[in-house]
């Protein structure tokens, strides 16, 4: 069983430390994401931080794309995913439906995980994601959580990657993108 928590911790994290890495000529160049450019992609990441503070109902929430910011949002969501109970509460999810804020947290790893990817691959990055946590999202959303994805239209088609494919580059098929 993966820790939600731990999850959104390090792939959030992870995320913050690249988006500190957007230099002032890069926020308008084009990502995987056809429809948004570098600072489009950023603005999806950061309100990924705060649908979850909405989730948790955090009080005066505001995550900007400065880096500090961000990190600072991840930090207090964290500290309101360790409190007793909070995993358990209900909240809708971008798909539409119902889910516990522990799921909530979880999807959000693996959205920030893959954006991660998208905005290294944007500005010249390395483009090499923490295995753990692709493992860690294979094991927990692959194959459901991209048909899910397509079927509400924010997951491309798949991308079919070969038999002896990295996690990474499985992980990055099912979600749409070409590794």
């Amino acid at each position: 069983m993966v820790d939600p928590v731990s999850l959104f911790e390090r792939a959030a994290s992870r995320a913050a430390d690249m988006v500190g890495r957007v230099q002032p000529g890069q926020w308008h160049a084009p990502t995987p994401c056809r429809e948004w450019d570098v600072a489009a992609l950023v603005e999806h990441m950061v309100a990924g931080i705060g649908y979850v503070g909405a989730a948790l109902e955090v009080e005066g929430m505001a995550v900007s794309v400065d880096p500090p910011s961000y990190r600072a949002g991840v930090a207090r969501c964290v500290a309101s995913l360790r409190e007793p109970g909070a995993l358990d509460g209900r909240c809708m999810s971008p798909a539409g439906f119902e889910w516990s804020v522990g799921d909530a947290a979880a999807g959000t790893a693996m959205d920030q995980l893959i954006h991660t990817w998208d905005l290294a691959v944007a500005i010249g990055a390395g483009r090499d994601l923490d295995p753990e946590l692709v493992e860690a999202c294979v094991a927990v959303f692959v194959p459901q959580m991209p048909d899910i994805g397509r079927a509400a239209g924010f997951v491309g088609p798949e991308v079919t990657v070969g038999a002896d494919a990295s996690a990474q580059d499985r992980l990055l098929g099912a979600m749409g993108r070409h590794p």
